[in-house]
């Protein structure tokens, strides 16, 4: 059996024009690092294509933003692309790719508070085989189920400090609700608030979609695909990949909108989607045992919005 790839890692520091490459085999963090043990920090997720990271802005977009809801004060965004960039290489390099579809390198991006008195954050990045098991998911499909995420649409903004907006390190309880969907025997899960509301899946954005055949007025008919996501204002993650099949997807002709959606709404769609930058759009087969749509319109969307996809940078 062939061992995995090592990670590369790759740190931001001022000594080090494109970051300083770390040993990953050897400690790196200290134990006292406030990411470790209380999990004050954030992160991000991206993806490489042959080399190429997609949707790199929208990434330190979504960083800065999580950053500042936890107060913590970032390095310039070109020190983090150089070391993006690096990290990439660096990984590529020792690790050939058999082939171009399977070149995938998943790029993650972490800062932590540091040790207590810490006067700057730790930064890294990074870059790691992307997991076999999301290229399996593009393709047959998961399973899904409901679970209660214990908070209301509006607790994010009554409540900012639980940060429900922000993508940090405490991600146990995705993790946990992961874990108990697998108990399940399901793949995935998309939480609901306990106002009855759609809300996003543990790592994940929530689409779905409808067809409606409508008249042109002008005696013939016309198929109009429109494409849903939940309200971003609901105490969401806003999702970098859906935000950019969504302009893809307007400027191909399909309709959008915004929530507030119900779980009848995705039992009641043509296709339901999961969608982030590292297992991309996944299609959503059952939700709670129930098929959603039928295997062929799954299929014949799920090929439109990949398509689309696969234009995004």
């Amino acid at each position: 059996m062939t061992s995995p790839a090592p990670t590369v890692l790759v740190f931001l520091d001022p000594a080090f024009e494109n970051g300083r490459i770390a040993d990953s085999s050897q400690p790196q963090l200290m134990a006292t690092d406030l990411g470790a043990t209380r999990g004050d920090g954030v992160f991000e997720s991206l993806l490489a294509v042959q080399g190429r990271p997609r949707k790199v802005q929208a990434h330190l977009n979504r960083l800065s933003s999580s950053a500042a809801a936890l107060d913590l004060v970032l390095p310039e965004q070109d020190a983090w692309r150089k070391a993006i960039d690096t990290a990439i290489n660096e990984f590529r390099d020792a690790h050939p790719s058999p082939t171009p579809e399977e070149d995938e390198v998943v790029v993650k991006l972490i800062v932590t508070r540091g040790v207590e008195g810490a006067a700057s954050p730790t930064c890294w990045v990074q870059a790691s085989p992307s997991p076999a098991g999301s290229r399996r998911q593009r393709e047959t499909g998961i399973d899904v189920v409901l679970l209660d995420r214990g908070f209301d649409t509006e607790a994010g903004e009554r409540a900012p400090w639980l940060l429900l907006g922000a993508k940090t390190l405490s991600y146990a309880v995705n993790m946990a609700a992961l874990r108990f969907a697998h108990k399940q025997g399901a793949d995935d899960a998309i939480f609901t608030s306990t106002d009855g509301r759609v809300l996003e899946g543990p790592t994940s954005t929530v689409l779905l979609a409808h067809l409606e055949t409508v008249d042109d007025g002008e005696g013939s008919v016309k198929t109009v695909r429109r494409l849903i996501t939940p309200q971003h204002d609901s105490g969401i993650l806003p999702g970098t990949s859906q935000g950019a099949l969504f302009a893809a997807a307007k400027a191909a002709g399909w309709e959008l909108g915004y929530g507030p959606l119900v779980p009848q709404d995705l039992f009641d769609a043509d296709a339901v989607w999961l969608i982030s930058s590292i297992r991309l759009i996944a299609p959503v087969n059952h939700i709670n045992g129930k098929e959603i749509g039928t295997p062929a319109v799954r299929k014949q969307l799920t090929a439109e919005l990949n398509e689309l996809f696969a234009g995004i940078e």
